[in-house]
């Protein structure tokens, strides 16, 4: 008969409650959720400041002040708020994970307050090492004052007081000074950390009897003319950021719940750098260093700013990315771009003036805004062999519009090209080349061709075919000279006359010779791969001026020892003329040559 084994009796487990060890959670928020003890102050007014909110939501005509008295090392903070009982204290103040403020009642309206975490007062033990609060219910009235006295090292005593301890509702913070923090409790500290995180909150708020709270915001005040706006706003800026911006653009969008204005910097940044900006969430100041406010080419801008639609973090110290974030950040950046179409239309030379600092950031706006591009076309300055002119300009000018990749590519190209009347762009500076190429999508009918060395070559003149040939042991010779370092020879006659000789090549020449470079410094392994890959791209080409009186001389040379020499010589300064990067046997190549030159100086062509 097979026999069941019965499981062993278990004992229902016993329910265990969570220790918490609150000087290790003061560690933890003062080294790793804040970046700073200054934030305690923020945290006290958000207290405050939601409490007030809370009692106005039952009694619209409640009083709205909050005081704060600093003085040796300690702090008192009163407030006009809903206030607390006895129970209250017991559920919320003792409570690790609770505000301090979440009463049912006041949950209901949470929206309308700042903190949407439970950190409350324990931000406070960053800087404090004993918390009193003494606190007054709003909505009982006939209760008595309740005192929650709490220590860093995680306990706190609750009783109740005379009514006169506390005679109108709201709350009163004490906070004792621990050791070494006192400085963040002083008056001058006090003051400046209560301005800089409450100057746009809707209620009185004033230290020591000095007002903090500076309403309307600079951006909502009227002013009699917009000239005499643009002053007090950049008077605001150099106050706030410490540059006097180039002009001011305002940021309002109601649906997104936002009111602020954007500052144009003075001075070109760049465009890798992280713009930050301050933002405030209904009044009171969340971070001094928002960098996904704006789209990355709005980046010669500052913005502050007044929020009650985006998301804290959980610090309160930067902006949660989410959809609201991503819609706020497309409504200012079309914000910032009417604004610069009403430039292009209106005021030409506040324009010109930005665009003379800021001309990077609206290209890389032009570059996936077909619109833009269209309103800058007669603005953006690009270099051109015709000068610092506009794309609009340039087009006019030429049939069409040439343009090289990179600036080394240009600066072979440019002298010659405009000798034979070829008008051509630097594409090689950032958005510059894909501008060049939208062109014609925003102006139909232009014709965009990028410029490689076969299209320079062949602009230039022939030499005659009779001239050439009494040269060809010359060219023989020089081809040879060149052949190993990838690169031909060919005879032209241009203008000017001054250039004796013109290095010309393209990216697919430069990507074969880099490859072939590879392949001779390879093992046999990796040579057999390389060689594998070799192509047919066009070699760089030295291009000798027929016209200019010393490729003259050099080509009546008859020593084959001296025509090399020379011919590395020419090769040596064209690649220094186009400010092209030296490989280790182009150095070679000119300290050879140099000395070469030197020793058939010394001893004449006869010693050779």
């Amino acid at each position: 008969m097979d026999s069941q084994t019965s499981p062993p009796s278990q004992a229902s487990p016993s329910p265990h409650t969570f220790q918490v060890d609150l000087r290790g959670l003061v560690d933890l928020l003062s080294h790793h959720l804040y970046s700073s003890p200054r934030v305690y102050l923020r945290e006290l007014l958000q207290n405050a400041v939601d409490a007030i909110t809370a009692r106005r939501a039952e009694q619209p005509g409640a009083p709205a002040t909050v005081r704060l008295y600093a003085a040796g090392g300690a702090l008192r903070v009163e407030d006009s708020g809903v206030g607390l009982t006895e129970a209250d204290v017991h559920d919320l103040l003792a409570t690790i994970g609770r505000s301090s403020k979440r009463a049912d009642a006041i949950q209901e309206a949470r929206s309308e307050f700042l903190g949407q975490f439970g950190i409350g007062l324990l931000a406070c033990f960053v800087v404090a090492e004993r918390i009193r609060v003494v606190s007054r219910s709003a909505r009982t009235p006939d209760a008595a004052p309740v005192e929650w006295t709490a220590s860093d090292d995680g306990s706190y005593t609750v009783r109740t007081l005379a009514p006169e301890a506390r005679p109108e509702p709201g709350t009163t913070v004490h906070l004792t000074a621990r050791a070494g923090a006192g400085e963040w409790l002083a008056p001058e500290k006090v003051r400046a950390l209560a301005r800089d995180f409450g100057a746009l909150l809707p209620y009185d708020v004033r230290v020591d009897g000095e007002a903090v709270t500076e309403l309307p915001a600079p951006w909502d005040r009227s002013y009699p003319s917009p000239a005499a706006r643009r002053v007090a706003l950049a008077r605001h800026c150099h106050d706030l950021f410490g540059f006097t911006p180039l002009d001011s653009v305002g940021l309002d969008v109601p649906l997104a719940g936002i009111r602020g204005v954007a500052y144009v910097l003075p001075s070109a940044v760049s465009p890798a750098q992280r713009a930050t900006h301050r933002v405030h969430l209904k009044g009171m100041l969340l971070t001094e260093r928002a960098e996904q406010l704006l789209p990355d080419w709005a980046f010669f801008v500052r913005c502050v700013l007044d929020t009650d639609s985006l998301r804290p973090t959980a610090s309160r110290e930067a902006l949660y990315e989410d959809e609201t974030l991503a819609a706020v950040r497309e409504a200012l950046g079309e914000r910032i771009r009417s604004w610069l179409t009403g430039l292009a239309a209106g005021d030409p030379e506040r324009l010109a003036a930005f665009l003379s600092v800021h001309h990077l950031g609206v290209k890389a706006l032009a570059r996936h805004d077909a619109e833009m591009l269209r309103t800058m076309l007669p603005w953006l300055p690009f270099e051109t062999t015709d000068g610092q002119v506009s794309l609009e300009e340039f087009a006019r000018r030429h049939p069409v519009v040439h343009f090289t990749r990179t600036v080394e590519e240009y600066r072979q190209v440019a002298p010659i090209a405009s000798a034979q009347g070829i008008g051509v762009v630097n594409g090689g500076y950032t958005y510059d080349s894909d501008l060049v190429q939208a062109l014609p999508s925003v102006r139909p009918g232009t014709v965009v061709a990028e410029l490689d060395a076969e299209t320079v070559t062949a602009h230039l003149d022939a030499v005659d075919p009779a001239e050439e040939l009494a040269l060809a042991g010359f060219l023989a010779v020089a081809r040879a000279t060149l052949d190993p370092l990838g690169c031909d020879v060919v005879l032209r006659a241009f203008h000017p006359l001054t250039v004796p000789a013109l290095h010309l090549d393209d990216r697919a020449a430069r990507h074969e010779q880099a490859r072939a470079d590879a392949e001779a410094q390879a093992d046999d392994l990796w040579a057999g791969i390389l060689g594998s890959l070799r192509g047919t791209a066009p070699r760089a080409r030295l291009v000798l001026n027929h016209l200019n009186p010393l490729i003259r001389r050099i080509s009546s040379l008859r020593g084959p020892e001296l025509i090399g020499t020379a011919t590395e010589s020419l090769y040596g300064q064209a690649l220094l003329m186009a400010q092209r990067p030296l490989r280790p046997a182009d150095s070679a190549l000119l300290n050879r040559s140099f000395i070469g030159l030197l020793e058939w100086a010394t001893n004449g062509e006869e010693g050779h």
